[in-house]
C-alpha cells in the first residue's frame, strides 16, 4: 500500500514538474533566442551553431528553474489531492502528512541534486564553451557582418565601407573607415585592402589595412594632417556586436570549483578582494538548498483549500519564487559591494524561507490553520470589503 501511494504522489508530482520546467526555461530563454535569431539574419549562422549555442546557455536557466518547476508541481498536486478531497481520506486512513513525505523528499532530494550538478560543473562548463563560441562566431563571422558598398557601423565609433569583400578569407577591398573613438581627435582612413585576423588567446579581432593613408583632425587645435603607411591595425570591439548574448560575465562564474577554491586563497594571500568568488563559491551551494525549502514551502501551502488549483498553484510560486530571488538578488549585490557578509547575504533567504516553511508545515501536519485564525478573519474581512467596493463601484 505505502508504495502504490508513493509511486502516486510521484506521479502527480511529475507531470506539472516537466510542464513548469518547460514553461520557465522558456520565459527565461526567450530574450536571448531573439538575440540567437538576429544572429542568424545578420550573420548567417546555421541552424545547428544556433542549437549549439542554446546547449551552452542551458545550464545556467536550468540551475535556476529547476527549482522553480519543483515548487510549482508540489504545489498544484498537493491542491489537486487536497481539492479532490484525497487529502481527507488519506487522513481518514490513518495517515498522516509526515507519513505523505518520503515521495516528496526523494523528489525533492533529486532536485537538489541535479540542481547541484548543474551549478558545480554544467554552468562553469556551459559559461567558459559559450565565450569561446561566440568568440569562434565574431572570428569566423566578423566580415560577414559587414555589407559591401554600405556605411557599416557595427562596431562602435567606427564606420565602415567597403567597395568589395571577400568573405571566404574575411578580405575587405578599396576600404574607407570613419574612426571617432577618439573624442580628441578623428581620424578617416582610406586603404588598398584589409583583412580580418584573430587572436585566440587575447579574444580580439584586428583588421589589418594596407596601403593607405590617415587623414587626422585635431578637435582641440582644428589642425589638420595626413599619414601615410604601409601597414595599420585597426583593433575592433566585438562586445556591442555581440550584445545580449553574452553577459559581462564574471570570472568567477566560470571557474571549475578547484580553480575558485585556488583563486579565492591565492587572493587572500595577495591581500586582494575576494568577495566576487565568495559570492560565487557560496551560490553554488544557496541555490540548489533552495529546492529543500520550497519543498518545506511547497507542501503546506499546496494543501490549503482552493478551488483553481493551477492558477492558484502558478500565482503561489510566483509569489514565493519572485520572494525568494529578490532576497537573494539584494543579498549577493550587498555581498559583493562588502555591505554585509557573503554569508549572511547569500544564506538568509534559504533560512528565512526555511524557518517558515517549517512553522507551516507543522501547523499543516496538525490540521491547523496556516496563517492562524486571527489572519484568516482578517483575510476574510478584506475580501468581503472588496467584494462590497466593487459591487458600490458597479451600481454606480
Amino acid at each position: 500500500m505505502g508504495k502504490i501511494l508513493h509511486r502516486y504522489i510521484l506521479r502527480e508530482i511529475l507531470v506539472p514538474f516537466l510542464l513548469g520546467l518547460a514553461i520557465f526555461t522558456f520565459v527565461l530563454l526567450l530574450a536571448r533566442l531573439l538575440k540567437l535569431i538576429e544572429l542568424v539574419v545578420n550573420r548567417g549562422l546555421p541552424p545547428l551553431r544556433i542549437l549549439e549555442l542554446l546547449g551552452y546557455l542551458m545550464p545556467s536557466f536550468l540551475e535556476v528553474t529547476v527549482p522553480m518547476a519543483m515548487l510549482l508541481a508540489i504545489l498544484i498536486a498537493f491542491g489537486r489531492l487536497s481539492a479532490d478531497s484525497e487529502m481527507v481520506a488519506f487522513r481518514s486512513s490513518g495517515l498522516s502528512l509526515y507519513q505523505l513525505a518520503p515521495p516528496v523528499a526523494t523528489f525533492v532530494l533529486a532536485c537538489a541534486l541535479l540542481t547541484f550538478a548543474l551549478s558545480i560543473v554544467a554552468r562553469p562548463w556551459g559559461n567558459r564553451s559559450l565565450r569561446w563560441a561566440l568568440f569562434d562566431i565574431a572570428r569566423t563571422h566578423a566580415a560577414a557582418g559587414l555589407k559591401p558598398q554600405v556605411f557599416n557601423e557595427e562596431f562602435p565609433g567606427l564606420v565602415i565601407y567597403a567597395e568589395q569583400i571577400d568573405g571566404k578569407d574575411d578580405r575587405l577591398l578599396r576600404v574607407l573607415i570613419s574612426d571617432d573613438r577618439d573624442p580628441l581627435q578623428r581620424n578617416t582612413v582610406f586603404a588598398r585592402e584589409g583583412v580580418m585576423l584573430s587572436d585566440v588567446q587575447a579574444q580580439t579581432i584586428t583588421l589589418r589595412l594596407r596601403d593607405g593613408s590617415i587623414h587626422t583632425t585635431d578637435a582641440e587645435g582644428g589642425a589638420d594632417y595626413q599619414t601615410d603607411f604601409e601597414s595599420y591595425d585597426v583593433n575592433l570591439d566585438l562586445r556591442e556586436a555581440l550584445s545580449g548574448l553574452q553577459d559581462e560575465e564574471a570570472k568567477p562564474r566560470e571557474m571549475p570549483m578547484g580553480q575558485l577554491i585556488t583563486t579565492i586563497a591565492e587572493k587572500r594571500d595577495a591581500g586582494e578582494p575576494v568577495e566576487a568568488e565568495l559570492v560565487e563559491f557560496h551560490r553554488k551551494f544557496a541555490i540548489p538548498f533552495a529546492c529543500i525549502v520550497f519543498g518545506l514551502v511547497g507542501v503546506p501551502l499546496g494543501i490549503e483549500p482552493a478551488r483553481a488549483v493551477r492558477s492558484r498553484g502558478f500565482a503561489v510560486s510566483l509569489a514565493v519564487i519572485f520572494g525568494y530571488y529578490i532576497l537573494l538578488s539584494a543579498g549577493q549585490a550587498l555581498a559583493e559591494q562588502g555591505a554585509v557578509p557573503v554569508v549572511v547575504g547569500l544564506w538568509l533567504p534559504n533560512l528565512g524561507f526555511g524557518a517558515l516553511g517549517v512553522l507551516l508545515l507543522r501547523r499543516a501536519a496538525r490540521e491547523q490553520p496556516l496563517l492562524g485564525e486571527r489572519m484568516h478573519e482578517l483575510g476574510d474581512a478584506l475580501r468581503l470589503r472588496l467584494t462590497r467596493a466593487v459591487a458600490r463601484g458597479g451600481a454606480s
